[in-house]
């Protein structure tokens, strides 16, 4: 099976002389489609730096990144359209759902799904609403919602292109412990059931045990894989 990514010697530096910091110093990492793999590391570790770099948000100084086989950075330099590649191969989903306001649950999922011309955007919302559990929410504006609703809706928007690769930053921060337990077993759900892989960036240590791998990161540096 190829790997939904495949990282190599990523580094990112911020600032110069005496001010350098090193917030990505030559990471490699492989996700393996189905798994789902958790970052953990102190505050400045580099995790959000790292998502940012294999979500193509800010791309790394120098390495090489691959998604599905398919070079798409190689020394800092993207191979490729950046709205494709974010279209065909990515996901994401938030410390907060940042839902739009004025649009019901559906609608934003149908927006996500119309951006990244899905087909049948109506009926892909509507699955998805429903597999997550809130299809009964579909018509409700974000504002009557619960934090955990909204964070269902913001990953069945994460969803709507059909990504191989979902990254996912501090999602579960601003729920409590049963909330976010129930969003960490979705992202479980979503690698086994939608083939996905999905890398999660979390500080809570209560949910470790959905995990297929871990891994930690100080100082710009990712440590080998473990095991939940």
């Amino acid at each position: 099976m190829t790997d939904a990514l495949r990282a190599e010697h990523i580094f990112k530096h911020f600032g110069e002389g005496d001010t350098l910091v090193r917030a990505l110093d030559d990471v490699s990492l492989t996700l393996e489609a189905g798994h789902v793999v958790a970052l953990l590391g102190p505050s400045g570790a580099g995790k959000s730096t790292l998502v940012k770099a294999l979500g193509l948000v800010s791309l790394p100084d120098t390495g090489k990144i691959w998604l599905e086989g398919e070079l798409v950075v190689d020394d800092g330099r993207l191979l490729g359209s950046l709205t494709e590649l974010r279209k065909r191969f990515l996901g994401f989903v938030f410390q907060r759902p940042n839902l739009i306001p004025f649009l019901t649950a559906q609608q934003n999922v149908e927006l996500a799904c119309e951006i990244g011309e899905t087909a049948s955007p109506r009926k892909r919302a509507r699955e998805l609403l429903e597999w997550l559990e809130v299809g009964h929410r579909a018509h409700a504006m974000p504002a009557t919602m619960s934090g955990g609703e909204q964070q269902r809706v913001a990953i069945a928007r994460a969803l709507a292109n059909r990504p191989r690769l979902v990254l996912a930053d501090e999602p579960t921060a601003a729920l409590d412990k049963v909330r976010g337990r129930a969003v960490m077993e979705l992202f479980q759900r979503v690698a086994r059931e939608q083939g996905a892989a999905v890398l999660v960036v979390t500080h809570d240590h209560r949910t470790l045990d959905v995990f297929d791998e871990l891994h930690e990161m100080e100082d710009g540096k990712l440590g080998p894989a473990r095991a939940a």
